[in-house]
């Protein structure tokens, strides 16, 4: 991007194109290569959220300037592979892709080059989830790898046989480069749902989430312990939303970048899934100074992704799920000029 606030718009995944009715829940990754890949879901026959849904990517090499043809990496027939969750391991550059079948398994595929080919899904339910809860989503957005090496993915499950009836966040993670899962606690019942999490410079573990209950502001709960255990869910009347999935991502930290920054998408209106907005904190995520509205029409699920030389992604639903757009901005262009990246 030239010098200054900018920002681009392009549309990546067009419902009714490609063989698809609808394309929705969004997840970006950047590779430790550099490559950019952007997960949907390929719904076949209807927008439903069950049916026939297959995992769809593409990869862009250029920090999302282009991109490939669109490929299918997880189809299981007429049965839904959704709610992808991607995270990479800097250590070794695998990338783990946790996703789930009919919200009732939890499984995970893997990439060794790149994203450019996945392994079968393997089945780690019994690792990862409470025999007791009966229905489940990881994520959807991405997963994170913490400074001690572990990988963790946070998700939601159901209490009860009716689908939404009782919901709640939890995590669950691998402190063995994904050769072994586990379950994390699950958080206060009916509180919370779809999540995602990011590390704090003291070690803590900040998880923002949707909220349930006509709370109409975005929850939020702390680890100390590296999501082995959580703080009660608190709700922010600073964040309102609609009770919908949002997206939160490190951009810098200190002392290297000078100021620890760290971003928020979700759609702000209580009322509706529209005004797409992007905040930043300063704080570590206590206060929220800065926000921006990305898209003020129609906008629902959204994830979050910074390339290597601090240009931010947002991958997003819009205009009631007719399309997933790609935003490419800079911190100049989200704060109108006031911040900028300078390193130490």
């Amino acid at each position: 991007m030239a010098g200054g606030p900018s920002l681009e718009q392009a549309e990546l995944f067009p419902s009714g194109k490609g063989g698809y009715h609808t394309y929705r829940i969004p997840a970006l990754l950047v590779t430790k290569q550099g490559t950019v890949l952007a997960f949907c879901e390929g719904r076949k026959n209807s927008a439903s959220d069950h049916g026939d849904i297959d995992l769809v990517l593409k990869r862009s090499t250029d920090g999302g300037q282009t991109w490939s043809d669109m490929q299918i990496i997880a189809d299981d027939g007429d049965h839904t592979m959704g709610n992808p969750c991607p995270v990479v391991d800097q250590s070794n550059n695998t990338i783990w892709l946790p996703l789930c079948r009919d919200n009732r398994r939890i499984l995970v595929m893997k990439s060794t080059d790149d994203g450019r080919t996945w392994s079968k899904p393997a089945d780690i339910t019994k690792e990862a989830m409470d025999p007791a809860w009966y229905w489940v989503g990881t994520g959807p957005g991405h997963g994170i790898q913490l400074r001690s090496g572990r990988l963790l993915i946070p998700c939601w499950a159901d209490a009860t046989a009716h689908l939404g009836e009782i919901q709640f966040s939890f995590v669950f993670y691998s402190d063995d480069s994904g050769a072994t899962w586990q379950k994390g606690p699950a958080l206060d019942q009916d509180a919370s749902d779809e999540c995602e999490a990011v590390e704090l410079v003291d070690g803590s573990l900040y998880m923002n989430m949707r909220s349930r209950g006509g709370k109409k502001q975005r929850a939020y709960s702390w680890s100390k312990d590296g999501g082995q255990s959580w703080s009660t869910v608190g709700f922010d009347p600073r964040l309102p939303e609609p009770s919908c999935q949002g997206s939160i991502i490190r951009l810098t930290n200190t002392p290297l970048f000078r100021k620890s920054r760290i971003l928020l998408a979700c759609p702000a209106s209580p009322d509706a899934r529209d005004h797409l907005t992007l905040r930043v904190s300063y704080d570590e995520c206590r206060t929220w100074p800065v926000s921006k509205v990305l898209f003020s029409g129609p906008a629902a699920y959204s994830d979050l992704a910074v390339t290597a030389d601090g240009e931010i992604l947002c991958l997003y639903e819009a205009d009631n799920y007719e399309r997933v757009a790609l935003a490419r901005f800079n911190i100049e262009w989200l704060t109108n000029g006031k911040d900028r990246l300078a390193q130490n």
